[in-house]
């Protein structure tokens, strides 16, 4: 049994905890513009159902993905995932710590949390090369979905941008 269950408490969803952590944890302490209430308000359904169901398949790929490191490839992904991470967590602090700056007020730097995840996600593709169980794997496997849902979370996060660049009553 214990080695039945190796392959996927040792998956490639490890790599989602810490940013999964960062959300959790600092998610309150951004501007209100990034609040349920305020992000979700006046998006058509199916892009918040688009993202929403290419963010499940992700968590469940990655669970599925058993992590190893062992070619080439997968330490450049572990490279790019980690730096990656770094630049995710780094786009948060501008709209933490300055939330009336330039740049967080500017499309890219409003934007950022939505955009640097193709970088992780890159790096876990390329991380991942196989599935816990006997089942073909091909890069595209996740590479579509993690496509799918950075074009549903940026198209997303811009009309918010857009929405609080329209003058109030």
């Amino acid at each position: 049994m214990k080695n039945t269950l190796r392959p996927y408490l040792l998956s490639c969803f490890l790599l989602m905890l810490p940013l999964l952590a960062w959300n959790l944890l600092l998610t309150p302490y951004l501007p209100a513009a990034y609040r349920p209430e305020t992000f979700t308000r006046s998006i058509p359904a199916f892009i918040l159902l688009g993202e929403n169901i290419s963010r499940i398949l992700l968590f469940i790929l990655t669970a599925v993905m058993p992590i190893r490191i062992n070619t080439g490839v997968q330490k450049t992904g572990i490279f790019v995932y980690a730096s990656g991470m770094l630049l995710y967590f780094l786009s948060w602090l501008p709209l933490i710590l300055a939330p009336q700056s330039t740049w967080s007020l500017s499309l890219p730097g409003f934007s950022a949390p939505a955009w640097t995840p193709l970088l992780w996600l890159t790096g876990i593709c390329l991380t991942g090369n196989s599935f816990a169980f006997n089942l073909p794997y091909r890069r595209w496997y996740f590479a579509v979905p993690a496509l799918l849902f950075l074009v549903f979370h940026n198209v997303h996060t811009a009309m918010v941008y857009f929405q609080l660049q329209e003058p109030g009553p």
